[in-house]
C-alpha cells in the first residue's frame, strides 16, 4: 500500500514545476552526443507525467522513432492530489475517449503507453498514445506503479521536490538508469551525498549556474511572465547515472602561487597562503576556479564543485558536516567553545554551531564557512 503521507506532503506544499520542452531537449541531447544508442531498444518510464501538462511525455513521444525506443510508459497522479490543478488536470485525450469515466477521474491515476503506429499515419508519435485508468491513484510507491518502474530500463521525470528523498530511494532501489530534476540543496542530504561520493549518481549536462526556469500554476509566486505563461526560477539541476561528455572534462587549474597572485577573487588575491581549517586537515578553497593544481592534500570546495566534478581528475573524500559521517574531523568543539565563539564574533550570548561546518581562524575569531565538499586530486590526473 502506498504511503498516505506522500499525498499529505503534496497537498501541504506547492512544489510542482513544469519543465520546459527545450530544457529537456538540451539535456537529452548531451547523452545522445556521448552515446547515440543510449535509448535504442529501451523502455522509458515517466512516473510523474500526464501528456497534457508534461513536456517529458511530449518530447519522448514525438522523438520515439529518432531515439529508437522500444516502449514509452507515462503515469500521472490522481487529480485530487493536485493542490493547484484541481478541476484542471482533465485532458482532452481523456474527455474525448470512450474510456472516460467521471467516477474515476478524480481518484484514479492514469497510464499512457506508446509502442506502435496505432493510427496508421506512418510514424509513431504522441497521437498513438494509448491510455487507461490505473487501479490506484498513481502514487509512485504503490505496487502498481512499482511494476511499471521494474519493467522500464530508464526512469525520467521532474518529481515534486517535497518528495525528493522517497523518490530517490525508489529510483535507486530499482537499479535502473535515470535522469531527473532536484533542488541543489539535495546534494547535502546524507542520503544523497554518498551516492555522489561513490559515483553512483552525478550532475547532468546542464550547468547549475542560474538555476532552471519552470512553468508554475501558483499565481502567488511568479518570477516573470513569458508570452502569458507564469514562470518560476528554481535552484535546481539534473541528477543522472547516464554518461555524458561534460562529466569527463577536467577543470583548468592554476598553481597555489598563481592563484594567490592572480585570482579574480578578493578573498584570495594577495594572501600569503590558503586558510587551513581548525577542525579538518584540509585547506579552504572558497571558489571552484581557485582549486590549486599543486596541492596534494584534502581541499574543502563549494558544493557547486559537483557540477564540474570529473572522476578522472578528483576523488571525493567526504563533506564538512555535523555527524562526522566520513571520519574526517580533527576536532569537535564543546558547547562552551561554541558559546564563546558566538560571543567573540557577535558580542552577545548565543551558540555558534561550529561542528556543522569547516572552521577557519580569521583575525583571531572562529569563522564557519559555507557547506564544503572535501576532495583531493586523483593520482596521475595532472
Amino acid at each position: 500500500m502506498a504511503n498516505s503521507n506522500l499525498t499529505s506532503a503534496k497537498k501541504a506544499k506547492f512544489d510542482e514545476f513544469y519543465t520546459q520542452y527545450n530544457d529537456i531537449e538540451k539535456e537529452i541531447a548531451a547523452y545522445l552526443e556521448y552515446n547515440p544508442d543510449v535509448f535504442r531498444g529501451k523502455t522509458v518510464f515517466l512516473p510523474c507525467d500526464d501528456p497534457e501538462w508534461s513536456n517529458f511525455t511530449k518530447f519522448f513521444a514525438q522523438n520515439f522513432q529518432n531515439l529508437g525506443l522500444k516502449k514509452l510508459i507515462s503515469a500521472s497522479y490522481a487529480i485530487e492530489s493536485k493542490t493547484y490543478r484541481v478541476g484542471a488536470q482533465l485532458s482532452l485525450l481523456e474527455q474525448e475517449s470512450q474510456k472516460f469515466d467521471a467516477s474515476k477521474t478524480n481518484t484514479k491515476g492514469k497510464i499512457f503507453v506508446l509502442t506502435d503506429d496505432d493510427n496508421g499515419d506512418g510514424r509513431i508519435d504522441i497521437n498513438d498514445l494509448e491510455w487507461d485508468y490505473l487501479e490506484g491513484d498513481g502514487d509512485f510507491l504503490s505496487d502498481e506503479v512499482k511494476k511499471l518502474r521494474d519493467e522500464a530500463d530508464i526512469i525520467i521525470t521532474n518529481p515534486p521536490f517535497s518528495l525528493f528523498r522517497p523518490f530517490l530511494a525508489w529510483v535507486m532501489e530499482a537499479k535502473k538508469q535515470f535522469v531527473f530534476i532536484g533542488n541543489k540543496s539535495c546534494v547535502t542530504y546524507k542520503e544523497v551525498f554518498p551516492l555522489f561520493k561513490e559515483n553512483k549518481i552525478w550532475s547532468g549536462r546542464t550547468e547549475w549556474s542560474g538555476g532552471m526556469w519552470f512553468e508554475t500554476k501558483n499565481t502567488d509566486d511568479v518570477d516573470k511572465i513569458v508570452n502569458g505563461v507564469s514562470m518560476k526560477n528554481v535552484s535546481s539541476f539534473w541528477f543522472t547515472n547516464i554518461e555524458h561528455g561534460r562529466r569527463h572534462e577536467h577543470i583548468p587549474l592554476m598553481t597555489m602561487a598563481d592563484n594567490l597572485k592572480y585570482s579574480k577573487h578578493k578573498e584570495l588575491k594577495g594572501k600569503d597562503a590558503y586558510d587551513h581549517y581548525d577542525n579538518y586537515d584540509a585547506i579552504e578553497v572558497p571558489f571552484t576556479d581557485a582549486i590549486p593544481s599543486d596541492y596534494d592534500g584534502i581541499m574543502g570546495v563549494p558544493i557547486s564543485f559537483l557540477d564540474k566534478y570529473s572522476p578522472e581528475q578528483f576523488v571525493i573524500s567526504g563533506m564538512c558536516e555535523n555527524e562526522d559521517l566520513y571520519k574526517m574531523k580533527t576536532k569537535k568543539y564543546s558547547g562552551a567553545e561554541c558559546k564563546q565563539a558566538y560571543l567573540d564574533k557577535f558580542g552577545k550570548q548565543g551558540t555558534y554551531d561550529l561542528n556543522a561546518s569547516g572552521v577557519i581562524i580569521k583575525n583571531g575569531l572562529m569563522e564557519k564557512v559555507y557547506q564544503r565538499v572535501l576532495i583531493k586530486h586523483k593520482k596521475g590526473s595532472a
